[in-house]
């Protein structure tokens, strides 16, 4: 498995859309994630008479937060009871320039492929072809963005500084939890 960006917004793809600036503006969003020759872009959606629409045309900058799978990791889980409690997880902060898509094709196609990508693991995947001309008509309320990233910050605490048997005991009691395969595959040659 691999544990980049790229893994991390597939799995969780809701974000925080954060503009700076004296009054910042933050947006929750659903993003898609795609490779690129120079790296990935992410590809989402804001309702056009939101603020954050106008702010981003005047300054296409902004930071973009997702967490992933995190928990919490109690001592009374393990043997040595003089362990501290802690927190293990997967995040990203992303700087990125931001380019909003003012093209109505361009939006629908950023809408299209965000609900072929969030509806394919489903039983039977709905499509917007079932609205009818009603897609159209909601498509023209927002405008996407494709986000280009300048840096990318992984913060990825899944106790690979752990002792072995901390880590193990840690595993056991984490297991069916989204963050346990993670810790699984974060910390390869290490015996669950």
């Amino acid at each position: 498995m691999s544990l980049g960006p790229l893994n991390l917004l597939a799995d969780y793809p809701l974000v925080w859309l954060v503009s700076p600036g004296a009054a910042p503006q933050a947006t929750l969003t659903p993003v898609v994630a795609e490779s690129t020759p120079s790296g990935y872009v992410l590809r989402g959606h804001l309702p056009r008479r939101h603020p954050h629409v106008e702010i981003l045309a005047r300054q296409p900058e902004a930071t973009i937060l997702a967490l992933g799978p995190n928990a919490y990791v109690s001592p009374s889980w393990l043997e040595d009871l003089t362990q501290a409690p802690t927190w293990n997880y997967a995040a990203l902060k992303i700087d990125a320039t931001v380019r909003l898509l003012t093209d109505a094709a361009e939006t629908e196609a950023v809408l299209r492929d965000q609900i072929r990508r969030y509806e394919a693991s489903g039983l039977q995947p709905w499509s917007e072809a079932a609205m009818g001309p009603r897609f159209q008509s909601l498509a023209q309320a927002v405008i996407a963005f494709e986000a280009h990233p300048t840096t990318t910050d992984a913060r990825m605490k899944l106790g690979q500084s752990d002792r072995d048997d901390v880590f193990r005991q840690s595993l056991t009691a984490l297991e069916g939890h989204p963050i346990h395969t993670w810790m699984v595959d974060h910390n390869p040659g290490r015996r669950p």
